[in-house]
């Protein structure tokens, strides 16, 4: 996978998992891939174990996510946030706005 790449595949335990550098140049295409199941309701489950490195446009993808899952009323979970995203989700204040869970 080319480094300005990320994707997000189906993982275990019914999660989406993404995978590479969450960038400028990442996100636009994972914002257009996923926005169809973020727009579908129900309960999505979301594993950023697998995210290498993320600057704050990683971070307005959480945020771009969990906006259009509560349009549509879906419930949005966040799993395993690398420390340097949570890092910014605290230095920004959006951690006591996204859904961050731990294992």
């Amino acid at each position: 996978m080319d480094k300005d790449q990320a994707t997000v595949e189906p993982g275990r335990d019914g999660r989406l998992e993404v995978h590479g550098e969450l960038s400028f140049v990442s996100v636009p295409g994972l914002w257009r891939n996923c926005r169809e199941t973020c727009a579908a309701g129900g309960d999505i489950d979301i594993d950023l174990g697998q995210v290498s490195r993320s600057d704050s446009a990683g971070l307005a993808l959480l945020v771009e996510w969990l906006r259009e899952a509560q349009r549509s009323g879906a419930r949005l979970r966040f799993f395993n946030i690398p420390p340097q995203m949570l890092e910014m989700a605290r230095a920004s204040g959006l951690e006591q706005i996204l859904p961050l869970h731990r294992d």
